[in-house]
């Protein structure tokens, strides 16, 4: 299946369901997956323990991780690979703002405007939104050990963070999805409905409150 978007892009916070839309809108439009490997960064488990001592670890090699993965998307044709990723490039800084000290922050600032100057911007993101008490309960339910730590005031702030960044986004196309009260993994009519949206979209920012409770 052709799709005129070549790359889409996957956001929201911890537990919100990013990898596993990814996962399907590429199996459903053909498109190649790129996905944020989390599991392989040495520091994550330490610094749920402990964020103070690993935040600037666990931050650069996210940023590190991130930054290969994108300068290899770029070697590709585009014309005859598209993706769909579960990560948006820019979200390193918004974690990095909520846990490294200034100091740590004016580092890591230096280092991000230094590796991601090229990096290519997506045709659309679908920004994926939940409160905090969904957010638990999925991550709760989903039960990778380490992500059992993370404090809800943590979750909050998080998902502020996200909702202020998107709030001004203009790089591109922007769908923000409503999860809540829709399912876009077990429920056809749901998942339908957002490919139909997704097919309407060129530009400009548009929103998906799809509610399989109204089926």
């Amino acid at each position: 299946m052709s799709h005129q978007h070549r790359y889409i892009v996957v956001e929201g916070p911890i537990g919100v369901g990013k990898t596993s839309l990814a996962r399907k809108l590429a199996k459903t439009f053909g498109h190649d997956l790129l996905l944020e490997k989390a599991e392989d960064n040495p520091f994550l488990a330490q610094f749920y323990q402990n964020q103070r001592q690993y935040a600037l670890s666990t931050q650069l090699f996210f940023l590190m991780q991130r930054t290969q993965q994108v300068q290899t998307f770029r070697q590709i044709d585009l014309f005859q690979n598209a993706h769909i990723a579960d990560f948006l490039i820019d979200k390193d800084r918004l974690f990095a703002e909520l846990t490294l000290s200034s100091d740590e922050l004016g580092l890591y600032q230096q280092i991000f405007t230094h590796l991601t100057i090229d990096a290519p911007r997506p045709d659309l993101v679908i920004y994926l939104q939940a409160p905090v008490d969904t957010l638990r309960e999925r991550i709760v339910k989903r039960g990778i050990n380490y992500e059992q730590q993370i404090k809800d005031d943590f979750l909050q702030r998080l998902s502020e963070s996200y909702t202020r960044y998107f709030y001004d986004y203009d790089d591109s196309a922007l769908l923000t999805v409503n999860t809540q009260s829709t399912d876009l993994i077990n429920n056809a009519g749901d998942y339908q409905a957002l490919i139909d949206e997704i097919d309407e979209i060129r530009s400009g920012r548009h929103y998906f409150n799809q509610s399989s409770f109204l089926d």
